[in-house]
């Protein structure tokens, strides 16, 4: 819950020329609800493209005062939605099975959904990441073909390493997504697993994410407080 909307307009448009070069990644931000539609009218015919982050389990219209519907997202021009955020989870009672709905209600209307999975501290702690982890992605994906595989991202949060500045190393976030790797293979099969791509989301900063896309298993970034600015986060994306 960050910027105005005059705010997010110029993070928008001073990002815009920073990453337009950036052919190597896809570039998404993600303003809140009420900024949606008029950012991504100012990104039109850019290489940005804009997310939600958030959406309802509902997809007909209803009674639902204050939800905001998968349908609804698209009709403005977002792409992609994050589904499960850790602050979702962990400040608004959200769980495995509303995340499920809210990921099938993304993909009924063609948009990506950017799922999240991640372990508190004292889960990582008492050994159990994994066990949760996979609980996580196993409640999330539960009933989704291969062919909605290709509308889905994973996204590793580390809970214990956002906005702490606490990082997993190279080497910790790598294990997981390794872990990820292979129960999306269990899940859906090798094939699948290889094409999902799996971001790292963590106190992602400039000055780390090199170290963090060395690895095998992680395929991009999901980046927090790091991306509020136009300059931070096109050092991120143009890393190389």
């Amino acid at each position: 819950m960050y910027k105005l909307l005059t705010e997010a307009v110029e993070t928008a448009l001073a990002l815009k020329p920073l990453v337009a070069n950036a052919n190597h990644c896809e570039v998404d931000i993600a303003p809140v609800f009420v900024h949606l539609k008029t950012v991504a009218d100012r990104l039109e015919g850019s290489n940005i493209r804009v997310a939600a982050q958030n959406c309802s389990t509902e997809q007909k219209y209803g009674a639902h005062t204050g939800e905001v519907s998968a349908e609804m997202v698209k009709n403005i021009g977002a792409s992609h939605i994050i589904i499960g955020h850790s602050e979702r989870r962990q400040f608004y009672c959200e769980t495995d099975e509303t995340v499920n709905k809210k990921t099938k209600a993304c993909l009924s209307f063609g948009l990506t959904a950017i799922v999240c999975v991640g372990e508190i501290l004292e889960e990582r702690e008492a050994g159990n990441a994994e066990s949760v982890v996979k609980t996580q992605l196993t409640g999330a994906l539960d009933g989704l073909t291969v062919s909605d595989m290709e509308s889905i991202i994973i996204a590793y949060e580390p809970v214990w390493a956002i906005g702490t500045g606490r990082v997993a190393t190279p080497e910790q976030a790598q294990e997981m997504h390794g872990f990820i790797r292979q129960t999306l293979g269990e899940m859906q099969g090798k094939e699948v697993a290889d094409a999902t791509r799996i971001l790292y989301g963590g106190s992602v900063k400039p000055d780390n994410i090199a170290g963090l896309m060395q690895q095998t298993d992680i395929d991009g970034a999901l980046v927090g407080g790091a991306s509020l600015e136009a300059e931070s986060f096109a050092s991120i994306v143009n890393y190389k």
